[in-house]
């Protein structure tokens, strides 16, 4: 069997943070409550000039700087996200542009909630598969919104990552992938508004916790495989207590999701949020090591993936762009009042 799966990765988080104490101090609320109830500390925030756009640049051209391959071979750009900056016109063809890819080129821009990310690495495996494209780049990237006083504003963050998907030095093979999804409606956003909305309690139980472990489960029977087999386990973080609970609902242990779980310091970077875990995981992955993935999207779906890590990572020059400890220890606190002006609060339909 053809070994398909991550040739490359990178990712990227925006440098600018704010603490959940900051943004509780303006509504009168209690910080240190707020934190512990989230398992959010402080989340990562866009500068004036930053958006999935760049953020997905940022996150390819540190994938590329980790190995050889000419963007000229990359044939298709998937870019999941729930903040494309434009409504109309596609961000992946201002990101291939900038990574200098072919014209001749598959592009899309997905939306799926938080999935969308892992959607596109469905796809580009799928066509690597079939023989279609040499390589893929699925990104998952996100600017994501809050409204003011909302109990998104606490864990609402920016960041994202991208992976070169190919059967040529691959670094992590995806051995098997499964996916699950329901017409369940706990978080929406309807058109031209500004902010979503959300269900409150509900997007826990019947939304998240269902489809995570209805997927998971799935992907374990699939592959013929139990929690123990892994060593490492990444679930989607909305906050710092979901993927703790499902872990455990699941039987995996606090220490295979330790790695991904980034949620507490930088928040929920949305469609980038099981993508950074990921991330983080090969950051330190050795040759031997299985990985087991969930992300969530709202609306609601999961995708699941198995994935074995091969000798190659060893080759993969890592040291050639940030590790995402690097990214989440480089940081510069703001105020809320910088932080109204930098994602355009002060804004009101």
């Amino acid at each position: 069997m053809e070994d398909i799966g991550i040739v490359s990765y990178g990712g990227y988080i925006p440098r600018l943070r704010i603490t959940a104490k900051e943004i509780a101090s303006i509504w009168g609320k209690d910080g240190e409550r707020m934190s512990s109830g989230l398992g959010v500390y402080e989340k990562s925030v866009p500068s004036i000039d930053q958006d999935t756009a760049t953020i997905s640049v940022e996150a390819a051209r540190a994938a590329l700087r980790r190995t050889n391959i000419n963007p000229l071979d990359i044939e298709a750009i998937f870019i999941g996200s729930e903040s494309h900056p434009y409504a109309v016109k596609p961000t992946g063809t201002i990101v291939g542009e900038a990574i200098g890819a072919t014209p001749d080129l598959m592009i899309a821009d997905y939306e799926f909630a938080c999935k969308a990310g892992t959607a596109a690495i469905q796809n580009c495996v799928a066509l690597v598969k079939a023989g279609y494209i040499r390589y893929g780049l699925a990104i998952g990237a996100d600017t994501a919104q809050a409204a003011p006083g909302d109990a998104l504003e606490y864990t609402a963050a920016a960041g994202g990552a991208a992976f070169i998907i190919g059967k040529e030095d691959v670094i992590a093979s995806i051995n098997y992938t499964y996916s699950y999804a329901t017409d369940t409606p706990d978080f929406w956003r309807r058109a031209e508004r500004k902010y979503p909305s959300h269900g409150g309690r509900f997007t826990g139980t019947p939304a998240y916790f269902k489809h995570i472990t209805s997927c998971a489960k799935g992907l374990l029977e699939k592959a013929g495989t139990k929690p123990e087999d892994y060593d490492y386990a990444i679930f989607h973080q909305p906050n710092g207590k979901f993927p703790k609970k499902v872990a455990k609902i699941l039987g995996f242990t606090s220490e295979q999701i330790k790695q991904g779980l980034l949620v507490p310091f930088i928040g929920n970077t949305y469609s980038g949020s099981s993508l950074v875990g990921l991330a983080s995981v090969l950051d330190v992955a050795k040759p031997g090591d299985r990985i087991f993935l969930v992300s969530y999207g709202s609306g609601a779906g999961s995708d699941g993936f198995d994935i074995t890590v091969t000798d190659n990572i060893m080759k993969l020059n890592r040291e050639n762009a940030p590790s995402m400890k690097e990214m989440i220890d480089d940081k510069e606190y703001i105020s809320y009042g910088i932080y109204a002006k930098y994602t355009d609060l002060l804004y009101w339909e």
